[in-house]
């Protein structure tokens, strides 16, 4: 597999069997990288990344992580397989202090539980100086830090990120964005959908459009964020005919 995470080869997924959401869609994700997935709303890429994560039926086609067959493999089981999943909602145990959530996580890290209990605060302040307050407290990015930090608790090599700007303030959209891309430099991949566009591209190494279930155009997101048949996919203004 060389430097890929994650393959993602010709599956068709979807909620009611026999009537597919994803039709066909490839995607390659390179180790230590941002990809980022968009397109116009019912496009499938929430689908695309519930499907990688084990909760939407695959009926054909493979999902790779690591030179190794997932597909179809329970969530809770891939958690052992290195895959992180944060969900765009209820993604934190709201009732339960910051310090309570990460505990929860870090259960069965045994001895090493302190360490990196330790180096989830140094990676989160913000998650720190707060770690006594309940997480339904926090703002909604703080939530969202403290979502990734779970998601972080069991030293994953790939995370998927469902639309992690949704509902946040510019100001926090942008820095969860930043922030996981940050994580790249620390030898985690990062996957995610995104609606924040042109800053998801801004900051992506990588980027796929999906439309009507079907990969439309892919390529480097720096070149796709000054390409205007982007907005034109993304607007649902037009579509491309499926390679």
């Amino acid at each position: 597999m060389g430097d890929v995470a994650l393959r993602v080869e010709g599956i068709y997924a979807g909620y009611v069997p026999d009537l597919p959401i994803l039709k066909d869609v490839h995607i390659t994700v390179p180790r230590h990288s941002m990809t980022v997935i968009i397109g116009p709303n019912g496009a499938g890429k929430s689908t695309l990344i519930k499907a990688i994560a084990g909760l939407v039926n695959v009926r054909a086609g493979r999902i790779i992580h690591e030179g190794r067959d997932i597909t179809g493999i329970r969530p809770d089981v891939l958690a052992g397989y290195g895959l992180s999943y944060v969900p765009q909602s209820d993604n934190v145990f709201r009732t339960l202090t910051i310090r309570q959530n990460l505990d929860l996580a870090l259960r069965k890290a045994g001895a090493e539980a302190p360490a990196r209990l330790a180096g989830l605060y140094d990676t989160f302040p913000q998650l720190a100086d707060k770690r006594h307050e309940k997480a339904g407290a926090l703002s909604g990015g703080q939530r969202q830090f403290l979502a990734v930090a779970l998601a972080l608790a069991n030293r994953p090599s790939i995370v998927l990120l469902d639309e992690p700007s949704a509902g946040l303030s510019p100001k926090a959209a942008a820095e969860v964005l930043e922030h996981a891309r940050a994580l790249t430099e620390q030898g985690v991949t990062i996957l995610l959908v995104e609606q924040n566009v042109k800053q998801a591209l801004r900051l992506a190494d990588h980027c796929y459009i999906l439309a009507e279930g079907r990969n439309q155009i892919d390529g480097p997101a720096a070149d796709l964020l000054a390409d205007p048949i982007v907005g034109e996919i993304y607007l649902g203004a037009k579509r491309l005919q499926a390679s």
